[in-house]
């Protein structure tokens, strides 16, 4: 099974909108009714108000898989985005080193890109 959409919750999607295509670089799809779409890889990307109290909730921590971890932050800071830390190293699985650096979004969502390095 792979997974086809994620959700994030956002207060503004016209700067949500423009903090994933601009400085995350994520291709836009369409914008609808106060919904964006955008292309992650396999998988879309939804960013919405939330429809009701019940999904009123930061979202889940979306873990962005990039090939220079390095590159692709100083790319992101230079567009503006506020990163948490450096890129790190956060765990060894076999011979592959795990990289990561958190950042937030516009919304105050929390997020991390990652890099899987052969070693």
């Amino acid at each position: 099974m792979k997974l086809g959409q994620i959700a994030v919750n956002v207060e503004n999607v016209e700067r949500a909108v423009e903090f994933y295509r601009e400085v995350l670089g994520l291709p836009l799809l369409f914008e609808t009714n106060g919904l964006a779409f955008f292309q992650c890889d396999d998988t879309r990307l939804l960013l919405s108000r939330p429809e009701s109290e019940e999904f009123d909730h930061p979202s889940s921590v979306l873990y962005f898989q990039v090939d220079d971890l390095n590159v692709e932050v100083s790319r992101m800071k230079a567009a503006g985005a506020m990163f948490l830390d450096e890129p790190h190293q956060v765990g060894t699985m076999g011979n592959i080193e795990i990289w990561m650096a958190f950042f937030k979004d516009t919304e105050g969502n929390t997020h991390a890109l990652m890099s899987e390095i052969k070693i």
